[in-house]
């Protein structure tokens, strides 16, 4: 049985300072996993999912790990590392 590949998504909108911050923080964290950080800008995906920009645009930037909110404002990084070695199988059990 092999190990399911967790998502990452950053929520951002166009001239978020602090998305960009976390977008590079979490560059670099998911790189130590082999993992590519999806974004979404919520105002542009308000088209097709109003919802989106409902939930989460006063809060941006918001991270996703597989769909669910993990952070917003700041990346979370050592709860975010810890996740993710245990839904990749890295944590040695």
């Amino acid at each position: 049985m092999t190990n399911p590949t967790p998502t990452v998504t950053l929520l951002t909108r166009a001239g978020c300072g602090m998305c960009g911050a976390a977008l590079e923080q979490l560059r670099t964290i998911c790189g130590d996993f082999g993992l590519p950080v999806t974004t979404v800008d919520v105002d542009e995906a308000a088209v097709s999912e109003p919802e989106l920009r409902a939930e989460y645009g006063d809060r941006l930037p918001v991270v996703l790990l597989n769909g669910r909110e993990h952070s917003y404002f700041d990346v979370d990084e050592s709860r975010l590392r810890a996740d993710l070695s245990r839904i990749a199988g890295r944590d040695g059990k």
